[in-house]
């Protein structure tokens, strides 16, 4: 194969970035925008030793699971890469890429099979990044820019799919309903001085980047959070995925205290607390740190604005219990040794990345028995994989 010739071959399955999978020549060629069981013709856009990439061209035979689009920008904005595959085939697929993804990487020989959480597949997403579009408007980037010009063209949008442009948007079928409301209405502003910026919608709380914190009702409690800092994007499932780490705790000795490292806005340990006689929480984000404060403010709670690399001086042999939910780079290579020498008795690890999970997951294999799995469809017509693994301790 060279790079712009044209092939057409089956597609087996997805990789983990979403792009179909086929064999030519005793390579595995990557084309996106394909379904298992499609038959596709593609361009050979990327040529490498094992594997080459290829930019589709057209479907000669359309697989079963193969549905139209509901956006559509579909194609051309880069938010959503699977809007052509069923949901239902979406869950499967991406239950197969975790699951191999620890038996390969990780050397996990039979990992638990994933309990799959679907999500809605549209109007699920609360939290978004916008970018600007300053060239529709004769306006200095340094001022505010409201959503729509004069002439009805957005000024705000999304990452095109290939490129670096901005595909302006006027609505985005996976939002949710408030911030569809607000895209349509075309009552955005972008922050001062902003090029992209953050935005959060769910019930009543409506947040931009910018506008300080304010309070957002998970699991009937409100929680302190700031659209400048991370907090899952999915509140359906994060709901799930809070209870989930609460059955886990069950299971630990919780006369020892409990850690949340990663820890974020403080959202697993505002549900944690008072479940153990004290939570440390580890996050390296100090503006994230403040909220946590807020969000958990037990007396015996202490909090650390530090790296992983400092925290893995540390042990964590004192703790009962503790939640990792690290970026999607995972644990470092110095944590990843201290879980080993001194880990706590139970761990539960929360994961965006199958690759990273199953990396640090494998190097840990010795020490800790593999006890359940899930899987939160966080991301309907995404590629993404949130996961939720749970890790006990052997001969402690």
């Amino acid at each position: 194969m060279a790079v712009g010739e044209i092939v057409t071959l089956p597609i087996a399955r997805l990789a983990g970035g979403g792009a179909g999978i086929g064999r030519r020549e005793g390579k595995t060629v990557f084309m996106d925008m394909t379904a298992p069981g499609d038959v596709a013709t593609g361009t050979i856009i990327e040529e490498r030793r094992n594997w080459a990439r290829a930019e589709l061209l057209d479907i000669v035979e359309a697989s079963p699971d193969r549905v139209a689009p509901r956006c559509p920008l579909y194609g051309s904005c880069g938010g959503c890469s699977l809007q052509h595959l069923d949901y239902a085939a979406q869950l499967r697929e991406k239950a197969a890429i975790l699951t191999g993804a620890l038996n390969r990487i990780g050397g996990w020989q039979a990992p638990p099979d994933p309990k799959v959480h679907p999500s809605p597949p549209y109007e699920y997403r609360n939290r978004m990044q916008l970018h600007c579009i300053p060239q529709l408007h004769n306006i200095p980037q340094l001022h505010p820019i409201p959503q729509s010009s004069n002439d009805g063209q957005p000024a705000v949008g999304l990452m095109g799919r290939r490129s670096g442009d901005v595909v302006p948007v006027k609505d985005c079928p996976v939002a949710d309903p408030l911030i569809r409301r607000a895209l349509r209405q075309g009552s955005i502003e972008a922050p001062p001085g902003k090029e992209r910026f953050t935005i959060y919608g769910r019930g009543e709380t409506f947040l931009r980047e910018g506008d300080g914190w304010g309070t957002v009702t998970i699991r009937g409690r409100a929680l302190y959070m700031d659209a400048e800092v991370f907090f899952q994007s999915n509140g359906r499932l994060l709901e799930l995925l809070i209870g989930d780490i609460l059955t886990a705790a069950e299971r630990a000795d919780r006369s020892l205290p409990a850690a949340d490292l990663y820890a974020g806005v403080g959202t697993f340990a505002a549900f944690l607390e008072g479940r153990f006689p004290r939570i440390d929480l580890v996050e390296s984000n100090r503006a994230a740190l403040d909220l946590a404060r807020k969000n958990a403010p037990g007396r015996a709670n202490r909090f650390f604005a530090q790296l992983d690399d400092v925290v893995a001086e540390y042990s964590f042999a004192e703790y009962g219990f503790a939640v990792l939910d690290p970026p999607r780079t995972g644990l470092s290579t110095a944590a990843r040794r201290r879980l080993c020498e001194a880990g706590p008795a139970l761990l539960a690890y929360v994961s965006c990345d199958p690759a990273t999970l199953a990396r640090d997951s494998g190097d840990i294999r010795e020490k800790y028995r593999f006890c359940s799995l899930d899987f939160y469809d966080f991301y309907p017509q995404t590629a993404h994989i949130e996961s939720l693994a749970v890790f006990e301790r052997i001969n402690r």
